[in-house]
């Protein structure tokens, strides 16, 4: 398929890369014998239950089961999609990514145009700042110094229509990729003409720094000015249902976020940080999305919504809660600062200061409280229909909270003030608690296990195998896994565990990806071995069985020549 990333290239990159290094750098490990441990970065727990194996070069975490590659830890963690996170891990080795088929253009090298062009957009509105005088006395007039101008890459869009289109390339081509990156927009007449003008600059960057949108905001109100704030369009690179201003920057200076703090706008964000408050982000625009929500809580566990105190600012910190309380796993918390009338963040940090923004922090609201006082806003809790409307209206919203003790605190707080006991089921979601019997350690089961431990163990081995044709629960799979091992040298546990993602039998083999085989790699080579030796021997077993069953039913005289040598031969070798 053209545009494919060869799979040999991906077991080269997996077997080249140090999987402890890359989950390091986002995640504090510790060694822990022959692998490394720590507090799981994809749900909140408090004693250590994450590995990190260099051996198999995978993770595993054993509560609540997230495991895969080095590739697989970027998807999950910085939110990357695959390409993007193969080329991040190729980047640290020095490879170059190929794609099969060469003919058509990949997704990957689009979006390296792509960004290539919203870099140089940022750096051209950068550029035009340093030569507006009414650009950096806006900036001035807000308090932002010259080091915070920098950390954010704040610029200005020069007021023109062909500004950044005669700076970055006028050519067929380059208006096409500045239009898809949604740098240009066409008027009525389908003239292509610069989408910010006279704003000033905030790029927007992804997880790994990289610039995918822009902002902006009007210098003065004007009839043809248009919105007061302009986002960049819906692109390729771009989903603002599913990106945080600023989560790049808190990142920077923070190695493990201790919370964040999500507020409206970009100088709010900016403020902030001007005045040391440094783990505030901003939605783009909009609501805040379960996207947003699980990025957050990936990020930290605990977070804070800051709004406006009046009417619609409430409302948007109802939506943040019903986007919130799907994610609200154990160990997590969300608590709601409403702000005075005529206030903002970045009016109030100027005026009370780090300690003062602080205060007001430290009284948030917690999201339980400010549930049951929405909830309750319009309900009259003396009488028993109001009891059993505000019961009502809290079923499907408590029923999509993770089981956990979360869950079971607001539903004891509903009871108390409502005196109904409610029950409602454990969200979709959810892992049903139940104590697995442990299973028995078949001699399949052992030997699939240990060829997902140690997949170059497969080597040793010369087709064809005679267990294949066992009639056993797992030959199929372990037949598959043998194949698969010889045919791919280069095979880790965790590219073997990738290859089966999707497929009925891969919540099986992570099980026993993390069963414990203690002893050096030689015995355990041996212990394979062995294993594969008694089944070919119970093979052997069954096959005599066949032919024996064949003479009992029919006679001796049922058996071809073939037959009769291979049933003396058997005999031969089973009496041994």
């Amino acid at each position: 398929m053209s545009g494919r990333i060869p799979e040999k290239f991906i077991d080269d990159l997996l077997a080249r890369v140090d999987i402890v290094e890359v989950i390091e750098q986002r995640v504090p490990l510790k060694k822990a014998g022959r692998d490394w441990m720590a507090r799981c970065p994809f749900h909140d727990e408090r004693s250590p239950s994450f590995t990190v194996s260099p051996n198999k070069q995978f993770y595993h975490c054993f509560g609540c089961g997230a495991h895969g590659s080095a590739i697989k830890f970027l998807m999950e963690y910085d939110r990357m999609e695959f390409p993007d996170a193969v080329e991040e891990l190729a980047s640290r080795v020095g490879l170059k990514v190929p794609f099969e088929g060469g003919g058509k253009r990949t997704p990957a090298e689009d979006s390296a145009d792509l960004y290539t062009v919203l870099d140089a957009s940022a750096k051209f509105y950068q550029h035009e700042l340093r030569k507006s005088d009414k650009a950096r006395a806006y900036f001035d007039a807000r308090g932002l110094d010259a080091a915070i101008i920098e950390r954010f890459g704040l610029g200005y869009a020069p007021d023109a229509w062909d500004g950044l289109k005669s700076a970055l390339g006028t050519s067929p081509p380059r208006i096409a990729l500045m239009e898809k990156s949604g740098m240009l927009t066409r008027g009525e007449r389908g003239t292509p003409y610069d989408r910010f003008r006279d704003r000033v600059m905030f790029p927007i960057q992804d997880r790994r720094g990289r610039v995918i949108a822009f902002g902006g905001r009007i210098l003065e109100k004007t009839e043809d000015s248009g919105a007061k704030y302009l986002n960049s369009p819906e692109t390729p690179l771009f989903h603002k249902g599913q990106q945080l201003f600023a989560l790049w920057q808190v990142r920077q200076v923070h190695a493990r976020i201790p919370r964040l703090i999500v507020v409206e706008g970009y100088m709010d964000v900016i403020a902030l940080f001007q005045h040391g408050v440094t783990q505030a982000v901003a939605t783009l625009g909009t609501a805040t999305t379960r996207d947003h929500a699980e990025l957050l809580f990936r990020n930290c566990a605990d977070v804070y919504f800051c709004f406006d105190g009046d009417r619609a600012g409430r409302g948007a910190a109802w939506k943040a809660v019903e986007s919130v309380l799907p994610r609200m796993r154990d160990g997590r918390q969300a608590f709601f600062l409403f702000l005075p009338d005529g206030e903002d963040p970045d009016s109030l940090v100027r005026k009370e200061g780090q300690s003062g923004f602080e205060e007001r922090l430290k009284a948030a609201t917690p999201l339980s409280e400010f549930f049951f006082a929405h909830l309750g806003a319009d309900v009259n809790l003396a009488s028993l229909d109001g009891k059993a409307r505000l019961a009502e209206h809290a079923r499907p919203l408590l029923s999509q909270i993770p089981d956990g003790a979360f869950r079971d605190l607001m539903l004891g707080e509903l009871d108390r003030i409502t005196n109904v006991k409610l029950r409602v089921d454990a969200p979709t979601t959810a892992t049903p608690r139940k104590t697995a019997r442990p299973q028995e350690r078949t001699l399949v089961r052992s030997a699939v296990a240990l060829l997902v431990q140690h997949p170059a163990f497969a080597e040793a081995l010369q087709p064809p195998w005679l267990f294949a044709t066992l009639r056993q629960p797992g030959i199929a799979l372990l037949a598959e896994l043998v194949a698969l091992c010889r045919e791919r040298p280069a095979m880790s546990t965790a590219i073997l565990l990738e290859h089966f993602e999707g497929r009925e039998e891969a919540r099986a083999l992570q099980k026993l990806a993390v069963m414990d085989f203690p002893g050096e790699a030689d015995a355990l080579q041996a212990e394979f071995l062995d294993a594969l030796a008694q089944l070919d021997r119970q093979t052997s077993q069954q096959r005599r069985g066949e032919l024996d069953a064949k003479v009992a039913e029919h006679g001796l005289s049922a058996l071809s020549a073939d037959e009769k040598a291979e049933l003396r031969d058997l005999q031969k070798q089973l009496a041994v």
